[in-house]
């Protein structure tokens, strides 16, 4: 018998970018990341491109990546931010394909996604066409070849999907085994059902199309050990996962078999954590002890075509008991983590959502054809400018669809025009639908798209569909009183988010303040050309004024502004941006305000601005996110360091009194121990963060933490001294020599005994790596008699065995 073997992880995220800034912007719930894609990242998808295989010690004797062995698809928008924010994680995951390829007879074992996670069932035939050849079109651009298979977002499915799936050259989709209705032996005409006991998931089917007779192959993954790796602490142990696997064949077929399944990839470090190394021992483990051959789909399709046929049962998902009712109706199907709440806004928001893409898709089809030999086939094309943004490919794509030579004006209402559609399809993405909570993040996420929308439909077709939008998302109720309902949401989170050209004007304006811009700057998704520039100071009081030209990279949509900013110290900014008018009213308002300010009326410029920019005000409130944090933390900086050098009085006063009141066991008055908090956390995170790291000063401030019982914020202190010890890792990197090594020595001593646990990996990963390249030689030249090239080995050596990596042939 044939033993095969092979897992699938589903790594996505949805996308998580401000629709007007094309970025991801700062999200304190994913504390001390910087959002949750980071977090996520850190936890999950990079600890898989180097996972540990540690031997029974707990040392590691091999680094891996595990892509290579398993089969896997990531969601295009998670390529997209990885490619942009994490390139060397996102190069590790195409060079894990390439190296499939080897493993699996020239299969690599990536597979695509319906571009953005949008329920296929739920979507309207265009949306799914464009679905599909976005993310084909999207994984050839990353992946360079063309893909065998392709993830369904939940693995929802129905007939429609599939046949454009096969269309479109896909040979076969993974399914959840209670998702198929009947089998049979292909060319029999008897079916069978499969029964209480599910599909036989060990081998691939055939599904015929009856309306077109294409056909497309699937796999239906072993449902109990998939469940079990994901809510059952199967990861707990890699041996045990492996043995769970190998003990799912059939010793009494004689027929080759593939045990198969399918988890979330985040199953394996982000919901379990170190489950990216039970993960990586299991595959080791199988291998090593011959008890299955690895494969992917794309090779088991190939030598063990499909025998039988089987009938789907449609609109059914792997996570919704009631088909696909999760992402349309309050089915029951929730995280669990809020009982007593309902999800009866789920309708109402898909209500919402399709007449918003329903009545605006005649309009976009109309107005398109102004422009477009097809729309919608120009809609299916624009992907290539999505993953290429630039004036090249916005030239070639109209090259290929426009009907004629647009001119700017032209070119940006046909971009526009396809925006629109980009948004149209975001704001279905699925997760918006699948937790409790109308204002939850993900869910305020897909209805900022939907702004977007509306805002695009405003500037395109003169005509405003936000409040009937509002009225239909009124009826979209919150479980949480104060958020009220769709409507109330969209106007307290939805609406302070959307974003102009002027608004980005006022962004860089009131940034000038805090930072020195070139001529040329770019604010995210958009270019600021500077051409008149003027700076007062007077103490505290600082004024900006100039003109600038704004330009959006996505829509190529411009404005000329002229603006004027004050900021009177602290938080007291006021801004004003307009269109620029012409030279005399941009001269006069200059002189205007340089004037008030040299006199020093302060009040008089900020009646001035009320007055030349028409109202057209702005304050620290309209910052971007990111930076409204940045400039907080400029403002706050002086004030902090008073208010800490003021606490570190109270607690060097003091601190003999808190160790006497520790020592009687009595406790800690809260002003003394906020005092004596503030202080050490303060002060160890900048020790953390400097460039060489004071070991002896670190060490009297774990002290006397310890002696004053003055607790630590673990999460953030290991944080900003991981960030270091990358820094410290590549200097080692770059500049192996004894002193770098005995440097980084001292710091692992250091990091060894803190109280709060701080990740080596990086600085693992990277001696690994020496260990592989440069050791070897290192040891040659040792045995030939070079005393400097042996006390480098042994210290490098010495340095191993702190950082727990065995040396030997199984590392190489």
């Amino acid at each position: 018998m044939e033993k095969y073997i092979c897992l699938h992880g589903h790594f996505y995220q949805p996308p998580r970018e401000n629709p007007w800034l094309e970025d991801v912007e700062l999200q304190d719930s994913a504390y001390p990341y910087h959002d949750w894609n980071d977090r996520i990242t850190a936890e999950c998808y990079e600890p898989n491109t180097v996972s540990r295989i540690l031997s029974g010690d707990g040392w590691i004797r091999k680094i891996v990546n595990n892509y290579s062995k398993i089969s896997f698809n990531f969601g295009p928008t998670l390529l997209s931010w990885l490619e942009k924010k994490r390139p060397e994680v996102y190069q590790a995951i195409i060079e894990a394909d390439q190296q499939s390829r080897q493993n699996f007879s020239g299969h690599g074992s990536a597979l695509a996604q319906a571009y953005n996670h949008m329920i296929m069932p739920l979507a309207c035939r265009r949306d799914k066409y464009t679905q599909v050849i976005w993310g084909l079109k999207d994984f050839e651009y990353r992946f360079g070849r063309k893909p065998e298979g392709m993830w369904l977002p939940e693995t929802a499915v129905d007939l429609e999907t599939l046949d454009i799936m096969a269309e479109q050259g896909i040979r076969f989709i993974v399914l959840a085994p209670y998702q198929a209705r009947r089998a049979r032996s292909l060319g029999a005409g008897q079916w069978y059902d499969p029964g209480p006991g599910g599909i036989d998931t060990t081998m691939p089917y055939q599904v015929r199309i009856p309306a077109s007779g294409r056909i497309i192959n699937v796999f239906f993954y072993n449902g109990e050990i998939s469940r079990a790796v994901a809510f059952e602490k199967l990861l707990t142990n890699g041996e045990r996962f492996a043995r769970r696997l190998t003990g799912a064949f059939n010793e009494n077929s004689g027929a080759p078999q593939l045990v198969h399944i399918a988890t979330d990839g985040e199953t394996y470090g982000h919901h379990h954590r170190h489950g990216d190394m039970a993960l990586a021992f299991a595959l080791h483990y199988i291998e090593c002890n011959n008890l299955a051959r690895l494969t992917n789909y794309g090779e088991y399709l190939e030598k063990h075509p499909p025998t039988h046929e089987v009938e789907i049962i449609e609109n059914t998902a792997w996570s919704c008991a009631h088909g696909v009712e999760r992402w349309r109706s309050n089915c029951g199907c929730n995280s669990g983590m809020h009982p007593g709440w309902g999800q009866a806004w789920r309708a109402p928001l898909r209500n919402s959502l399709n007449w918003l893409r329903n009545s605006l898709a005649p309009r976009y089809q109309e107005t398109a054809r102004q422009f477009f030999r097809d729309p919608w086939e120009a809609r299916n094309g624009y992907i290539n400018v999505i993953l290429r943004r630039s004036p090249e490919s916005i030239k070639q794509f109209l090259e290929e669809h426009a009907t004629r030579r647009l001119n700017p004006e032209e070119t940006i209402r046909a971009l526009k025009l396809l925006e629109q559609q980009r948004h149209a399809m975001l704001m279905f993405t699925s997760c918006g639908w699948f937790f409790d909570e109308i204002s939850g993040i993900e869910t305020v996420q897909v209805i900022k798209y939907a702004a977007r929308v509306i805002q695009l439909a405003r500037e395109l077709f003169n005509s405003d569909p936000e409040p009937d939008f509002l009225e239909m998302m009124a009826k979209a109720k919150s479980n949480i009183p104060d958020h009220r309902d769709g409507a109330h949401i969209y106007e307290k989170f939805v609406q302070p988010a959307m974003v102009d050209l002027l608004k980005v004007g006022a962004h860089y304006a009131i940034c000038s303040l805090f930072e020195s811009y070139d001529d040329y700057s770019g604010i995210y998704c958009y270019n600021v050309h500077r051409e008149n520039y003027q700076n007062r100071l007077a103490g505290s009081a600082r004024l900006c004024a100039g003109r600038a030209r704004v330009t959006s990279e996505i829509t190529q949509e411009s404005v000329h502004i002229s603006y004027g900013v004050i900021n009177l110290g602290n938080h007291n900014v006021n801004c004003g941006v307009r269109p620029f008018q012409n030279e005399e009213a941009y001269n006069r308002m200059l002189q205007d305000l340089t004037g008030a300010f040299e006199r020093g009326d302060f009040t008089g410029v900020i009646r001035l601005l009320d007055q030349h920019f028409e109202g057209a005000t702005y304050s620290l409130k309209q910052l971007f996110r990111d930076k409204q944090r940045v400039v907080l933390d400029i403002i706050l900086e002086t004030t902090l360091d008073e208010v800490t050098a003021e606490y570190r009085k109270i607690f060097d006063r003091h601190a003999s009194l808190m160790h006497f009141l520790k020592d009687m066991d009595s406790p800690q008055p809260r002003a003394l121990s906020a005092a004596a908090e503030l202080m050490v956390n303060t002060s160890l995170r900048q020790a953390f963060a400097a460039d060489m790291l004071d070991i002896d000063y670190i060490k009297a401030l774990l002290g006397e933490a310890q002696m004053s019982n003055i607790p630590l914020d673990g999460a953030g202190l290991s944080y900003v001294l991981e960030q270091s010890l990358e820094e410290i890792g590549e200097h080692f990197h770059q500049q192996s020599d004894l002193s770098q090594i005995a440097y980084l020595d001292a710091v692992i001593d250091l990091v060894r005994s803190l109280p709060f646990e701080v990740n080596l990996w990086k600085v693992q990963n990277i001696y690994y790596g020496l260990l592989q390249t440069v050791c070897p030689e290192r040891k040659k030249k040792a045995a030939q008699g070079d005393e400097e090239a042996k006390a480098w080995v042994d210290r490098f050596n010495a340095l191993g065995d702190k950082l727990r990596i065995r040396r030997g042939k199984q590392n190489v």
